[in-house]
C-alpha cells in the first residue's frame, strides 16, 4: 500500500521535540523525505535526524532561527538545493512568556510576538516562490486554542496565536490560483514539556469534554491529513485538536 507523503519533501520549524517532533515522525513514517530546523536543542536535533532516517527516508535537521527573516530565506534555499523540491511547510517554532497583562515587559511581547508569528511570516514568505513554481504546496501553520478564545496571563501568545489565523486565511486567498493550501491547526491541551509545568492543569481538563489532554501524535494525525492529497480540497481552515474544549 502506497504512503500518504510518498515522493514529497516536508520543512517543519521547532522539531526537537514535542509536537513539531511528533510530526515530523509521522511525516516519515508515511514516505516524506523530512527537512526540519531546531535552534538551541542541538543533541535532540541530531537525534532526530538519526531517528528519522532509520525509517528509510532522507532527513536533514538544520540549525536555524525561524524569527529571523535572512536565515528564513537561506533555510528555504538550503531545503531547495538538497532535497530538489517543497512540498510541505509546517510553521511551529514557538515560545510562551506568560505574565498578566499589568505585569507585562515589552520583551515579553516582542519576544512572542516574533518566534510565534513573525516566523510563520518569515518561512512562508521563503518557500513561496518554490511552491508556486511547482503549482503545488501545503501550509501548516500550527495556532491553539488560546488564539481563538484568549487566555488570562497569555494576552502575547494569545495574540499571536491569533495573528496567525488572519495570516493562514489570507494566504488561502492569495494563493489558492496557484494550487497551494493554508490551513492551520489549533492544539487544545497537549500533554508535552510545555504544558508540564501548568499549575491549573486539572481546571484545564475538567473543561474538556473526552476528559484528557492530547498527545502530539494526535495533533501530528491531523498535521498528516492536510499535508496529504486527501486534503487537497481544503484550504483556509482552522480545524481544532482540542477534544471539544471549544465547542
Amino acid at each position: 500500500m502506497s504512503k500518504l507523503l510518498e515522493n514529497k519533501v516536508a520543512l517543519v520549524t521547532g522539531a526537537s521535540k514535542g509536537i513539531g517532533k511528533a510530526i515530523a515522525l509521522k511525516f516519515a513514517e508515511q514516505g516524506a523525505q523530512v527537512a526540519f530546523t531546531y535552534l538551541s536543542s542541538v543533541e535532540k536535533g541530531q537525534a532526530l535526524e538519526a531517528e528519522l532516517q532509520a525509517k528509510g527516508v532522507k532527513a536533514k535537521g538544520y540549525r536555524s532561527d525561524a524569527s529571523d527573516y535572512k536565515a528564513a530565506e537561506d533555510l528555504a534555499n538550503q531545503v531547495v538545493a538538497d532535497f530538489g523540491q517543497l512540498d510541505v511547510l509546517v510553521n511551529n517554532a514557538g515560545i510562551t512568556k506568560d505574565g498578566l497583562l499589568m505585569r507585562m515587559s515589552e520583551e515579553q511581547w516582542d519576544a512572542v510576538m516574533q518566534v510565534n508569528l513573525k516566523s510563520v511570516f518569515n518561512l512562508t514568505k521563503a518557500v513561496m516562490r518554490q511552491m508556486m513554481k511547482q503549482r503545488n504546496g501545503s501550509i501548516i501553520n500550527l495556532t491553539s486554542v488560546v488564539g481563538i478564545r484568549g487566555n488570562a496571563g497569555q494576552a502575547n501568545y494569545a495574540a499571536s496565536k491569533a495573528g496567525i489565523i488572519g495570516f493562514t486565511k489570507s494566504v488561502a486567498l492569495e494563493l489558492g490560483s496557484r494550487n497551494i493550501r493554508a490551513n492551520a491547526l489549533a492544539p487544545g491541551f497537549i500533554e508535552t514539556e510545555m504544558t508540564e509545568t501548568l499549575a491549573n492543569k486539572e481546571e484545564w481538563l475538567k473543561g474538556i469534554p473526552l476528559q484528557r489532554g492530547g498527545s502530539p501524535e494526535e495533533v501530528a494525525d491531523c498535521a498528516l491529513f492536510l499535508a496529504s492529497d486527501l486534503a487537497k480540497y481544503i484550504t483556509g481552515q482552522v480545524i481544532q485538536v482540542d477534544g471539544g474544549m471549544l465547542t
